[in-house]
């Protein structure tokens, strides 16, 4: 199958579902890292994608994207709204005005957006950060390209909660977490959490 505007929908609206169920567990996760308020941020942000994309008449995947990017950068602020609204302005720059991706137009533009995302945070791979499941993420989704796209994201769904899982073994290098005894080893990175819940979104919107 491919990715097309419905399917696009259908991914956000999980993804808002997902953090919505898991609030309170990324809010815990951050307290012991951060300000406890990593949850509430992500809620905040993909509660507005939820509104703004009411009123989001297009059949262009790029504008889609490129919508929800801009809305997560005015609705979450401080350093994560940026960040994470990166990812998703690349996504849509990378996607173009079509309707519809197949798996590698789809990696591509995932690749794109986490990119983006070290680029600004200064950020890789070991730094404890969302780029420890994003990366892994979007490594399974180029890995399964020649799959069906529901292959292709459950892989990246379970590569994605895999490498948050492992943030616990690692010592922070960035973000607040750096500055927590020990870079906060033992403790699973909340912004990895927050990012496996999009590739887990992804997976159901494409099994759905």
């Amino acid at each position: 199958m491919t990715m097309n505007i419905e399917t696009a929908r259908a991914w956000l609206g999980f993804y808002g579902e997902g953090i919505d169920e898991r609030v309170d567990e990324l809010n815990q996760l951050d307290a012991a890292l951060g300000d406890g308020d990593c949850g509430a941020s992500l809620q905040r942000g993909t509660s507005a994608v939820t509104e703004s994309l009411a009123a989001v008449d297009t059949d262009s995947l790029g504008e889609l994207f490129r919508s929800v990017g801009m809305t997560l950068v005015s609705a979450m602020g401080g350093t994560s709204g940026p960040l994470i609204g990166t990812l998703f302005l690349r996504m849509g720059v990378s996607f173009g005005d079509v309707g519809e991706l197949d798996t590698a137009a789809l990696a591509a533009g995932i690749r794109s957006g986490v990119e983006g995302v070290m680029s600004m945070g200064q950020s890789a791979p070991g730094d404890k950060t969302m780029i420890d499941s994003l990366l892994p993420g979007v490594e399974a989704l180029e890995s399964n390209t020649s799959e069906p796209m529901s292959v292709a994201a459950a892989a990246a769904a379970v590569a994605a909660r895999d490498g948050a899982a492992a943030t616990a073994d690692l010592a922070a290098r960035r973000g607040r977490a750096s500055y927590v005894g020990d870079g906060g080893l033992g403790n699973v990175d909340p912004g990895a959490v927050g990012m496996a819940i999009l590739f887990e979104a992804l997976d159901r919107a494409v099994e759905g």
